[in-house]
């Protein structure tokens, strides 16, 4: 165990799930446009992900922040791996890299 339990808990979240999103919201109620956009590729692309709604924990909401080092909300990670926010996600996707991405690092996407 780390000395920061929000830590602690956001590993346990990353670990539950290849894919998880910490966003505002949750997946079918986001609550902020970034996570709203973000939500709406990963569905695009019929990924199968867990969203934790940082609304719900301030412990999270503010240690996700300085457990990835990356100042906003949402944060994707893959793997364990942090990829980024809603920009970088959106760029990736818009560039066509985010599904080779996801299909480097294992992920089933159900989408065309």
């Amino acid at each position: 165990m780390s000395d920061n339990p929000a830590f602690d808990r956001i590993k346990e979240h990353i670990g539950d799930q290849d894919v998880v999103l910490f966003m505002k919201g949750t997946p079918l109620f986001p609550q902020c446009g970034f996570s709203s956009t973000v939500v709406q590729i990963l569905s695009y692309l019929g990924v199968q992900f867990k969203g934790v709604n940082v609304l719900e924990d301030d412990d999270i909401r503010h240690g996700i922040k300085e457990f990835s080092s990356w100042p906003t909300i949402p944060q994707l990670y893959v793997k364990g791996e942090f990829v980024g926010g809603c920009d970088i996600v959106r760029e990736m996707f818009e560039e066509g890299e985010l599904r080779g991405f996801l299909e480097e690092k294992g992920i089933a996407l159900e989408a065309a």
